[in-house]
């Protein structure tokens, strides 16, 4: 079966034509760079993607300070990272990079503060 896909790994935005078989790529067509079937290959067989939210900031001058994974998040355990993150209460000051939770639900990702939030 054949499915098409755009890659954005590069600003190209190739169009690819991808054989599929089962769940394992076979063949790609259409990238102009390198990047595109390797992107086709992880797209098609373990789809994963950086997550964003926020999380509660208590006594801080943020009340919501924005988050993301430093690391993809398998498609089909992003509503559960999502419950996790809701979980979380800030209530120490953060700089952008910190960490705000480690190894989430055992993934070996990160949740990283994207903004400093102060104490009041």
């Amino acid at each position: 079966m054949n499915r098409t896909i755009t890659c954005i790994e590069c600003p190209a935005g190739c169009s690819l034509t991808v054989n599929v078989e089962g769940s394992k790529v076979t063949g790609t067509d259409g990238a102009k760079c390198p990047k595109g079937e390797s992107y086709a290959v992880s797209e098609i067989e373990h789809p994963a993607r950086t997550v964003t939210s926020t999380v509660a900031g208590e006594g801080l001058t943020l009340k919501l300070i924005p988050v993301r994974t430093d690391g993809p998040v398998p498609k089909d355990r992003i509503m559960d990272v999502m419950k996790e993150i809701r979980k979380i209460n800030v209530t120490e000051s953060v700089r952008t990079g910190d960490k705000v939770s480690e190894d989430l639900l055992g993934l070996g990702i990160n949740l990283i503060a994207t903004r400093k939030a102060d104490k009041k």
